[in-house]
């Protein structure tokens, strides 16, 4: 397959410099991350503090998050692989952009609601739904296979350097600015982010997917190439359940922080920071680590350490145990991190160009429709039985997380094969 930006002109560049569009690409997502995570500390607290919302509401409010990648998230592959992929990630932004926008503005105009919240973070979900889809899926078109996981490991490292910066600075900011004016970083964000990922030149689409058969042939052949593969099915049911059973802890937090230990956000903030620590040591050692053990060892293995750990989550309480709990969370990010880089490598490698908008899409289906009911059962177990047991249930469910990848062809694989292109 012919691209603009070929993966032999790509494998001869010295380590560290990248091509002009995948460095844009880079800067978008840098951006709009920054926000994203002050955003993501503000809302839940704006939730709590200011509207008073109950732990159904929080749980609610997580669930309707994701909740497009449930309605949306299959059928969007298709249309990810029909569509420009620049002008799907321009078009997500703005979108995006002006959704955050109306909730500080509904707040200093006296309207702002519970509702009005839920209606946010639902549409808002809509644009990521194929923001994400799209970038995962024009990746490979711009760096090339053979960097698969350098570039996946460059923006998983960036990622969780931004978890630490965004969500730290987050609480501060919340607890000095209140959480409306926090909210507002993210639109900003988002609108520059759209601003520089324009300037990505757009490559000649060889790619004609309406070739195929129609939309639902198109959307089960996605289908079926994930559930399919002996490699991608195990890693689809492993990474799914780490991102429900760490959904179960991550919605009830704020509830825990400013309710039933009375911290501020400041220290919420710098605790979740904490776990973009670990994501960032996960995604700095997932390539030394991957060459050391294999790829495969590299997404059981760390899960298998580090299950005693997330019980040190569920026990939080004020003093020492705020420290112990800060270890388990490190260590639990720490092995997402590693899953993250080397998943998403493995992915991109062993799936045709023609199919990586619709594999993505499942895999986001998948994985970001488990967030969706993590954020529900969090919010049924808090509301109707109470908040510790959601965190508690949480630990004791990712402890066995690794087991998918474990039981399968996965667990001895020591590199990933390459699909053909075309």
């Amino acid at each position: 397959m012919t691209t603009a930006f070929t993966t032999a002109a790509v494998g001869r560049r010295p380590v560290g410099r990248w091509p002009r569009p995948f460095r844009l690409l880079y800067t978008a997502t840098v951006v709009h991350d920054v926000g994203f995570h002050v955003s993501h500390l503000a809302v839940p607290v704006l939730a709590v503090s200011l509207l008073s919302a109950s732990p159904g509401q929080v749980g609610l409010l997580g669930a309707l998050s994701t909740a497009a990648f449930l309605v949306i998230g299959l059928p969007a592959g298709v249309w990810v692989d029909r569509w420009p992929r620049r002008a799907v990630l321009v078009t997500a932004d703005l979108l995006r952009a002006a959704l955050v926008a109306s909730v500080p503005v509904a707040w200093w105009a006296g309207w702002l609601t519970i509702h009005q919240l839920y209606v946010v973070v639902l549409l808002t979900g809509v644009g990521t739904v194929f923001a994400d889809v799209a970038a995962q899926s024009v990746l490979p078109e711009l760096v090339g296979r053979d960097r698969l996981v350098a570039a996946n490991s460059l923006l998983m490292t960036t990622s969780g350097t931004l978890q630490i910066a965004g969500r730290g600075l987050g609480g501060l900011a919340v607890q000095a600015l209140t959480a409306p004016v926090a909210v507002v970083v993210d639109a900003v964000g988002f609108a520059v982010a759209a601003a520089v990922l324009r300037r990505i030149p757009a490559p000649p689409r060889t790619v004609a997917t309406r070739r195929h058969g129609g939309f639902g042939r198109q959307l089960g052949a996605g289908v079926r190439h994930v559930l399919g593969n002996p490699l991608l099915r195990p890693l689809a049911v492993s990474t799914a359940s780490i991102n429900l059973t760490m959904q179960l802890t991550t919605t009830m937090l704020p509830v825990v922080f400013l309710r039933e230990l009375g911290l501020g956000p400041a220290v919420l903030g710098l605790f979740l920071a904490v776990g973009g620590i670990g994501a960032l040591l996960g995604a700095v050692t997932a390539r030394p680590i991957a060459r050391r053990i294999g790829h495969g060892r590299a997404l059981w293995l760390p899960g298998l350490l580090v299950a005693p750990l997330g019980l040190l989550v569920a026990l939080i309480g004020t003093g020492p145990m705020v420290w112990l709990a800060g270890v388990g969370w490190l260590a639990l990010a720490w092995r997402t991190g590693i899953g993250n880089v080397i998943g998403v490598s493995l992915r991109q490698s062993v799936t045709p160009d023609a199919l990586l908008g619709r594999m993505n899409a499942t895999f986001r289906f998948l994985l970001t429709g488990a967030l969706t009911v993590g954020a529900a059962i969090a919010g049924l177990l808090a509301q109707y039985v109470d908040v510790r047991t959601s965190l508690l249930v949480g630990a004791v469910a990712n402890g066995l997380t690794w087991l998918p990848v474990l039981c399968s062809p996965l667990r001895a694989l020591h590199r990933p094969p390459t699909a053909d292109a075309t």
